[in-house]
């Protein structure tokens, strides 16, 4: 095993590689160990690369070591094995012994009690340590019991809408016309097929589908069936294409369990539970819940779900045209939830889509508000929102319409979701 890593570490280290620039500022140099967490094919590994060609730079080219733990080569590899990385390292550099080590672990999980490992490092080494991997159990569970005041986590999600552009190389200016033309087409496509870098990267239409579905494949099978020993198969694929054929929906597991039972299903509430628990530590699937005074309330009332990208809803929407006002509300979640943990919705006479707590903000989503009827009724639960909580602003994201509402001493800003998603 020392020859293997001796191999992968001096074949990474002359490898060239270009990245394209995503809008996470992780630092380089802090005494935490960075772990970066998100769903597969999210663009953890190139971020990685990002950070080593700013070491590279620094003239620190061999002071890197880099593993990827889903390489073939490593199959079957225990965490006994990983003393012998170090060891292989000091084999190839033994001069580096008193210098500071960038150490790169891509997709740890796959080694069973590497926390324990990466925990010996930190606490022995003179070392940078960076983690990543395709399981919020690494962030909530692992991470969380074994590297508790250790770790600062990131969450990596596919392309935000202003790397969407940058991947696509147009530099927005919102005083050209010509400018704005290209930022809404560009917009059309990233609300349809999503923002995963490599179908961003690919035009051919028919491979961004086999590739998104090679994604969904690959999630369930390596992150949820193999990782929780999945018997149910065709439960979790008809769950999987519910959620990604309904997103920013109000689900009731107590309605969704009786419609599954209808269908034939097997199943108990808890396994649909399980299930649903098991998209979320993948980084699919999130729920926000209803905002109220105490978790009991909160939990007899249904849920919104979410999905990690628009583009899974491409795959699997059966229907003629897409609901514009689903993929509108589910970018917006995806905006937010880059931003907050918090993130909420509101019940009360009427409904409001988003509250966040932490900045005491409402947010309402409706594709098209043309209608007069639609128009007061949103404009209506973000004031019944506003006076419950004492506000005096809100938001009001629609497809096109841009103005500022004053009424009752309230201020509604309204702004189109291709502009708000450049903040």
């Amino acid at each position: 095993m020392k020859e293997l890593f001796k191999r992968l570490i001096k074949d990474f280290m002359e490898r060239d590689f270009n990245v394209l620039k995503r809008d996470y500022d992780i630092p380089l140099h802090t005494k935490k160990i960075i772990s970066l967490i998100g769903v597969r094919r999210s663009g953890k590994t190139y971020i990685l690369f990002g950070l080593i060609n700013k070491l590279r730079k620094k003239g620190l080219k061999e002071n890197i070591i880099y593993i990827n733990f889903e390489d073939d080569r490593l199959i079957g590899i225990s965490y006994k094995n990983l003393d012998e990385l170090i060891e292989a390292y000091f084999e190839l550099f033994p001069e580096k012994r008193d210098e500071k080590l960038y150490i790169f672990l891509d997709e740890i999980q796959e080694v069973q009690y590497w926390e324990k490992f990466v925990r010996r490092i930190y606490d022995t080494l003179n070392s940078q340590i960076y983690i990543t991997g395709s399981s919020s159990k690494l962030l909530s569970k692992e991470i969380a019991s074994s590297l508790r005041g250790r770790t600062i986590s990131y969450d990596i999600f596919p392309l935000s809408f202003r790397e969407f552009l940058f991947f696509n190389k147009i530099k927005p200016d919102l005083y050209s016309t010509k400018s704005i033309s290209f930022i809404k087409k560009a917009f059309n496509e990233y609300l349809i097929k999503g923002g995963f870098p490599e179908v961003v990267l690919e035009k051919n239409e028919d491979i961004q589908i086999r590739t998104l579905r090679d994604y969904v494949d690959l999630i369930v099978y390596r992150d949820i069936i193999e990782r929780y020993k999945i018997k149910n198969l065709s439960l979790l694929k008809l769950l999987i294409k519910y959620i990604f054929s309904n997103p920013a929906t109000l689900i009731s597991f107590n309605k969704l369990y009786n419609d599954f039972r209808s269908m034939g299903y097997k199943l108990s509430k808890d396994t649909l539970f399980e299930y649903f628990e098991y998209l979320n530590d993948a980084y699919v699937a999130f729920t926000t819940s209803v905002f109220k005074s105490s978790v009991k309330e909160e939990m007899r009332n249904p849920k919104k779900i979410f999905i990690v990208d628009n583009g899974f809803n491409y795959i699997f929407n059966t229907s003629f045209s897409p609901d514009f006002s689903k993929l509108y509300e589910n970018l917006v979640f995806l905006y937010l939830r880059r931003n907050f943990r918090e993130i909420y919705y509101l019940k009360h006479k009427k409904e409001v889509d988003f509250y966040l707590p932490e900045e005491r903000l409402l947010i309402n989503v409706s594709y098209d508000i043309s209608d007069r009827k639609t128009f007061d009724r949103e404009i209506s639960s973000l004031k019944e929102g506003m006076k419950y909580f004492g506000l005096k602003e809100s938001i009001l994201i629609t497809s096109e319409r841009e103005e500022i509402i004053k009424t009752e001493n309230l201020i509604i800003h309204i702004k189109p979701l291709w502009k708000w998603l450049m903040q």
